[in-house]
């Protein structure tokens, strides 16, 4: 009986992590980051190879195929509404899970005054001021506290922080509408190069896509055959891919792994230390989001498909998505899932799926929420309802700017600390878990990318001409 595909990349990733850990046990570190883990980076490449022109030909190709301007507009508008919805939806699960269970005030009042006592100095540095107006360092019973941290830095003011700080006070000292003119392209050609500039094609082939739809029949036809082939010729590429996924995806984790924990395999224990009330908040918010709020959704919405027959349909991007933390890495295999095992149209895939994996960030934006008002908690900051408002419109705009590359959301959430007058230095607090959770994060994104597109599939009728 033939393992399915999903079953062999698990053994893959427990294997990986297996192999790693044993590895670094008995000093073979150097062998698997020499030996194993470039097969792990080969396969990241050949997936993000495939990703950028399988956007770019499905959405032209989804377009013509949905006949005119009207059905393109009915499905623009259903999925940006959707979308939209989720993500929101995301965010406020995050903050209500974060505001009840309160991880931050978990460690003890010596620390938390002592990075309460941090804040300030920082404020001061930023020539700011508490919003709760109530200043530590005026208190006289913490004299020999201030002096004794007046000496010390926080965090090691390392170049790559350094780096990310820059970036993200750069976002936010952009314009309402920066994301809106990032979004054109003044030159395709460069768009095609850098994977953090999806929007940017999605936005190219929408518009030629468009444009196409209004060309006469005979050289419109010639058009839909070559793009149809071209379509066909990269997702049989995927499955080409695919076949070694399951040894990919153990080069994969072993290599990432292994970097994690190198010779010191019980390191990756010592990363949860102080950090696990933290990590247990998003695990759990993102399990919800994955096993209760989206079958809820399908429930309600879609009769004839069971939420087990949806997992079992999407597992294998599920998995993928974990392995890689990369929801574009991830699409073309999510596109292949969803089309096959879940029998949606491809003019609905095509159009939905590499939109979703470019802007609808459900997991990363419930992480973001919890991450802040977490860090705000160990710092003895209160955030006000406004303040919290202000997290759940910057994370939900911030998804869709983030990139839906590794890492891409710990930029974004030093955007969501500014927003608020946090310092964007503190993720440097969460970065020892961070890419941890970040696997699972991109795996409910992908959920979310497959539970809207079905949802579409499910409940859209096109108007005639399509």
């Amino acid at each position: 009986m033939r393992i399915p595909l999903y079953v062999q990349i698990i053994i893959g990733i427990v294997a990986g992590v297996i192999w790693a850990v044993v590895s670094g046990f008995v000093g073979l570190s150097s062998l698997t980051e020499k030996w194993i883990a470039p097969f792990g980076n080969v396969f990241l490449n050949l997936l993000q190879l495939i990703a950028v022109p399988l956007v770019f030909f499905s959405i032209i190709g989804g377009i013509i195929s949905l006949g005119n301007s009207r059905n393109l507009g009915k499905l623009g508008g259903k999925t940006m509404m959707l979308y939209f919805f989720t993500t929101l939806l995301s965010v406020t699960l995050g903050l209500f899970i974060v505001n009840f269970f309160k991880p931050g005030n978990t460690f003890d009042d010596a620390s938390r005054l002592d990075n309460r006592i941090n804040y300030e100095l920082w404020l001061q540095s930023q020539g700011a001021a508490p919003h709760d107006n109530n200043w530590y360092l005026d208190d006289s019973a913490n004299r020999e506290s201030v002096e004794r941290l007046r000496e010390l830095s926080q965090f090691a003011e390392t170049e790559d922080m350094q780096d990310r700080v820059d970036i993200a006070d750069d976002a936010a000292q952009q314009g309402p509408l920066k994301f809106i003119e990032d979004i054109v392209p003044s030159n395709i050609f460069f768009s095609f190069q850098d994977n953090s500039n999806m929007l940017q094609i999605i936005f190219f082939a929408i518009f030629f896509g468009i444009a196409i739809l209004f060309i006469p029949d005979e050289k419109k036809g010639i058009l839909i055959k070559f793009f149809d082939a071209v379509t066909a010729a990269f997702i049989k590429m995927v499955e080409i891919v695919m076949i070694a996924a399951p040894f990919f995806v153990f080069a994969l984790m072993a290599g990432m792994v292994n970097e994690m924990a190198g010779d010191n395999p019980a390191r990756i224990l010592d990363l949860f230390t102080g950090l696990t009330w933290y990590a247990l908040a998003v695990l759990a918010g993102l399990l919800l989001m994955a096993f209760v709020i989206y079958p809820s959704i399908l429930a309600l919405f879609v009769k004839n498909l069971t939420y087990r027959e949806f997992l079992r349909g999407i597992s294998p991007a599920q998995m993928l998505a974990f392995s890689t933390s990369s929801s574009a890495a991830t699409l073309p295999v999510t596109i292949e899932c969803v089309e096959e095992n879940l029998k949606v149209d491809k003019k609905i895939t095509s159009f939905v799926l590499p939109i979703g994996a470019t802007i609808n960030m459900d997991g990363t934006s419930l992480y973001q929420a919890i991450a802040v008002v977490f860090l705000a908690q160990m710092h003895m900051v209160d955030l006000a309802v406004g303040q919290q408002l202000t997290i759940v419109m910057t994370a939900v705009l911030a998804s869709i700017g983030s990139a839906a590359i590794p890492g891409a959301g710990i930029i974004m959430l030093m955007v969501v600390l500014s927003s608020v007058g946090l310092n964007p230095g503190w993720v440097a607090i969460i970065l020892p878990v961070d890419r941890i959770l970040d696997m699972v994060r991109t795996s409910v994104n992908v959920t979310g990318d497959g539970t809207v597109t079905v949802l579409i599939a499910r409940t859209t009728k096109f108007l005639k001409g399509d």
